[in-house]
């Protein structure tokens, strides 16, 4: 016999022994939708009815099919969503978080039961098994992305991922770099082959893939501008063009002269290069490339720049700390953030000021000095 258990809900014996709750939500395309919980215990199944109740007059959407697993939704995810509105190498990051870990340790879970305490248990297991903080982090990311989009199409009442504190990642502390350490930088690359390639990076900040994926038609050598179009990433272990990062990666800079001329003298140096190939030239247009022609692969470009500041009994470094020595040398020099910021294609003022954050003291400094300069005449003719 079914008894009222709320407003829009009942409970009713089974005749297999169990209790059942139902809680009506309304009609869609003309049929009744339901949800039923069931349980040992009328008050078992009465605290799922009330929870429901309290979800749905908070506006929480309440799931309906529980019999979905993690795993088909994740990929359904995957293949509706995602793949639609991201960049193929975004897109292969998240199948591979999905491909190798998401799926196989939640992967069996009924969707509408993932609770936090399975998320901190996946994060948890991970960090044991020696997978960096960071690969953690963007799991949950990714996690946290495909339940938001799974809270929008009603089929979770709530997204648990954040619910979970992201692990503790060790923060990079950016290195400060003098002008005269980027003038020893020039000196050790000066007369290699890819030396306009490493001139471009430090003195215009731009991304490893940006600079490999520059082409003629990107420069304006006589104005001296350079405009950032595409970027370069291996993608299905084929190296190609892709959109830059963000919209604001899209970005128009002027080049220094410095700049300039040596990209002048790559340019003469590359036009060698393709008499010498001949046949075996491939035109691709790109500004930095193979002694044939080919996009230069980033690995390979990073593995020559380290040798060549070993050779010159410089510190060791990654392609992107040119990237950083880039706007630590401007910040430093009294340039604008917001300046920087465009320059090197950051979504948020916030972003620059917090990774460069070691430049800011010298700023303050100079912000007293110059308050100092336009006070101290006043304070003077006051003493008078």
């Amino acid at each position: 016999m079914a008894r009222r258990g709320a407003n829009e809900g009942t409970i009713s014996l089974r005749k297999d022994g169990r209790w059942q709750a139902r809680l009506h939500l309304g009609y869609e395309a003309g049929r009744r939708r339901r949800k039923s919980f069931y349980g040992h215990t009328r008050r078992e199944v009465q605290e799922q009815l009330t929870r429901a109740l309290r979800d749905q007059q908070q506006g929480i959407p309440v799931a309906t099919d529980e019999r979905q697993t993690v795993e088909q939704y994740l990929r359904r995810w995957l293949t509706d969503a995602v793949r639609p509105s991201v960049r193929a190498s975004t897109y292969a990051a998240y199948e591979m978080h999905l491909r190798l870990y998401l799926i196989p340790e939640l992967g069996r879970i009924p969707l509408a039961r993932l609770t936090p305490q399975h998320v901190q248990a996946l994060i948890n297991a991970k960090l044991r098994s020696g997978l960096a903080p960071r690969s953690v982090l963007h799991m949950r990311a990714v996690l946290r992305r495909a339940l938001n989009q799974a809270l929008r199409w009603g089929l979770v009442p709530r997204n648990v991922a954040t619910l979970v504190d992201p692990p503790r990642v060790p923060r990079y502390e950016v290195q400060a770099i003098t002008p005269q350490q980027a003038r020893a930088f020039l000196d050790a690359v000066r007369g290699d082959r890819l030396e306009g390639l490493y001139t471009v990076a430090l003195a215009v900040g731009l991304r490893q893939g940006e600079v490999l994926g520059l082409r003629w038609e990107d420069l304006d050598l006589e104005g001296g501008f350079l405009t950032v179009r595409h970027a370069l990433q291996r993608v299905g272990g084929r190296l190609q063009l892709v959109e830059p990062k963000t919209r604001l990666s899209c970005r128009t800079i002027a080049m220094p002269p410095l700049v300039v001329g040596a990209l002048r003298e790559h340019r003469k140096r590359q036009l060698q290069e393709r008499l010498w190939a001949g046949s075996r030239w491939h035109e691709g247009g790109y500004v930095f490339a193979t002694t044939i022609g080919t996009p230069l692969d980033g690995t390979n470009v990073t593995h020559h720049l380290q040798a060549l500041l070993l050779g010159a009994d410089l510190p060791r470094q990654r392609f992107h700390d040119l990237r950083h020595a880039c706007a630590s040398l401007l910040l430093a020099q009294g340039v604008h953030p917001r300046v920087v910021m465009e320059m090197l294609g950051h979504s948020q003022i916030g972003l620059t000021m917090n990774t460069y954050s070691h430049v800011i003291p010298a700023l303050k400094r100079e912000a007293a000095d110059q308050m100092e300069a336009i006070l101290e005449p006043a304070q003077e003719l006051d003493a008078r």
